[in-house]
This record gives structure tokens, sequence and C-alpha cells, in this order.
């Protein structure tokens, strides 16, 4: 009578030589896989892609704006020419300079204060501060948040982020250390400045958690820092005024 350790090994036979042959037809696959990611991977991927598409589209940005400045001015001249000659025309745009003052989205000038954002510098070995993470050394999304944040608590009225005025519909972002606003990059510094008592708006700044973060880490790391007290001074009107869209039922 045969044991069972012969039977076992006997009922065993076949997978002796088909598991190896399923582990090299897998070891196989494996390999072709992995040589045709790295042949088919796209040329320019990762953080330099990025940054590469992030200058496209502020460079179609700003072609579109352009055409679209030069229609409004085409625009305001015809409008004006018509309005010299007609008077309902000219009140209409007398009407229409109101509401747009009465918006908050027209030029304002005033009391207020500019903010000041800027990485850490190099020393003059052109080293960064020791023990700082690279991190530490730039300008986040956050605290230029923050900063908007206090201003609208202490009283701003209008506020502007390098040239462009901030409204309901705004949404500053930063990659890296590139902050995109309106479909346009900057790099720093970045200049806020807003329309408001200056005190109150000082006050609010230094007490606002966020932004007394960021001044420790601009006390340690070498960050820019720096509020300046206006008693007149402008922000650009909005570009467009924004349009807000609903749901509505159907039927």
């Amino acid at each position: 009578m045969r044991g069972t350790r012969t039977r076992d090994l006997q009922q065993s036979a076949p997978w002796r030589w088909s598991v190896p042959l399923v582990c090299l037809l897998a070891g196989l696959m494996l390999a072709t896989t992995h040589q045709s990611s790295l042949g088919e991977k796209a040329p320019g991927s990762g953080p330099s892609r990025l940054s590469t598409l992030v200058r496209e589209a502020e460079r179609s940005n700003a072609e579109s704006g352009k055409r679209a400045a030069d229609i409004a001015a085409e625009i305001a001249l015809r409008q004006a020419t018509i309005g010299s000659t007609d008077a309902r025309v000219a009140t209409t745009l007398e009407s229409i300079a109101g509401l747009t003052e009465a918006s908050d989205l027209g030029r304002a000038e005033g009391e207020g204060v500019t903010v000041t954002l800027t990485d850490a510098a190099r020393d003059q070995q052109g080293n960064y501060p020791s023990g700082a993470a690279p991190d530490d050394l730039v300008v986040h999304q956050q605290d230029l948040q923050s900063v908007l944040n206090a201003l609208w608590a202490g009283g701003a009225r209008a506020i502007q982020v390098q040239d462009q005025r901030i409204t309901t519909l705004s949404a500053p972002r930063c990659i890296g250390n590139t902050l995109l606003l309106h479909g346009r990059a900057y790099s720093p510094p970045y200049v806020i400045t807003a329309i408001g008592p200056p005190d109150d708006l000082v006050n609010e700044l230094d007490e606002a958690p966020g932004v007394r973060l960021y001044q420790q880490y601009a006390a340690r790391y070498g960050l820019g820092y720096e509020v300046v007290e206006h008693e007149d001074i402008a922000v650009v009107a909005a570009d467009d005024a924004p349009r807000l869209r609903h749901a509505t039922p159907l039927g």
C-alpha cells in the first residue's frame, strides 16, 4: 500500500511544472509593463510641466484680456460720441456710472494701508537661515488670505492685490511661490492695498492669528512683512462686474 506522502506527491506533480511557468510568465509581463511605462512617459511631466501650463494659460489670458480691453475702449468711445449728441444716451451713461460707483466696484480713493509680503532672502553668503525648511521661506496662500480677511474685518471698503481688484468672486491661489489671480500669475513681493480707516486696519492685522503667525516666521526666517499707512491712496476698479448665477426650477 502506498503511503499518503507518495500519493500527495504524485497528485501534485502537474503543479510542480505549472507554478514555475506561471511565475515566469508573470515576471515577463511585469518587466514588459515597466519598460512600456518608461517609454511612454510624457516628456516634461511633473513640476516643470505645471509651470509651463501656468505660463501658457497666463499668456492666453493676457491675449484675451487685451482683446477685451480693446473692445471695451471702442465701446466707451462710441458711447461717448453718441452721448454727446443724444440726451437720452447721455442720461443712461450717467446712470450706469452712478450704479458702478454705488456697487463698490468702481475706482476707490481715500485713506488706507498697503501690506507687502515677500519671500525670505538669502544672506550675503547666499545661504538661507539655518534650520529652515523650504516651506518656511515662502509666502503661502493662507498668509495672503489671512491678510485679506483681517483687512475686511478691519473695515476695508475696497482691496486690490497687485494690480487687480478683489471682489466676492476673487480666489487667490498659490502654486509654489507664484500667485494666480483672475487668470494671471504674479511673483513676490505681493502688495495688498486697502481703502479704510488705517488705525482699525492695522489693529486688525496685529490681532489676526494667521497674520501673527506669519509675523513670527518673518522674524525668525527673514520673510518680508511691511505695513504702510496712507492718507490718500487709490484702488483700481474691477475689470468686470461679477455675474452671480443660481439654479432655477424646471418646468
